[in-house]
């Protein structure tokens, strides 16, 4: 008896072994890295595609979302063009900040997001866009389809948050947020990030 189709014998890559979804760019996956419960940075290693510890947060603030990447997305030459004032992309996954009402306090999860908007961060001259996204079957955000959708109390948050999260006392900060953006803005920012990691891995 072989195995059915859907099964891995070996445990996918979360960045290029993932669907990045099937409404796109409306709808994606997005793979979970951190949530508001977590006071360390965790990443997913680019080689081996575990989580790892980057490092204890630098500053008291936490995310105020789940926080992860989309699957199959690169940030180089097309993501930088919608970044006027950065250099370049940041050769990272295009990162993801997904909102739900009902808490979820473990990383390593893979869920689907509608995309709603995004932050357009250049950090040290880098294009390091911020997805912004609900959870898709969340009830209590049914109703939310752009950025106006969401509470500015909780966008100045998502703010907060990534202009201190790298902060080192003592040290100057090269993070800027330059605007926060409407969802028809992530969507170009997405289908870049496609195309780029498609010039980029095939």
């Amino acid at each position: 008896m072989g195995f059915p189709k859907t099964f891995y014998r070996w445990r996918p890559h979360p960045w290029h072994g993932l669907e990045i979804g099937e409404d796109l760019p409306r709808i994606v996956n997005a793979y979970i890295e951190m949530t508001p419960f977590d006071a360390v940075k965790y990443e997913v290693d680019k080689t081996t595609g575990y989580l790892r510890v980057d490092r204890p947060q630098l500053t008291s603030s936490m995310t105020p979302t789940l926080y992860g990447f989309i699957p199959q997305t690169y940030c180089a030459a097309r993501v930088n063009e919608l970044s006027p004032k950065s250099d370049r992309g940041d050769g990272d996954p295009l990162d993801i900040c997904v909102i739900t009402e009902r808490p979820i306090n473990r990383g390593e999860v893979i869920l689907k997001a509608r995309v709603v908007g995004g932050i357009q961060m250049v950090d040290n001259g880098e294009a390091d866009d911020k997805i912004i996204a609900v959870l898709d079957n969340d009830p209590f955000w049914k109703d939310a389809q752009d950025i106006k959708d969401i509470s500015p109390a909780l966008l100045e948050r998502l703010r907060h948050y990534f202009e201190t999260y790298k902060l080192v006392p003592g040290q100057p900060s090269d993070v800027h947020i330059e605007k926060i953006y409407d969802r028809e803005h992530a969507y170009a920012v997405i289908n870049a990030a496609m195309e780029d990691y498609t010039e980029e891995y095939g």
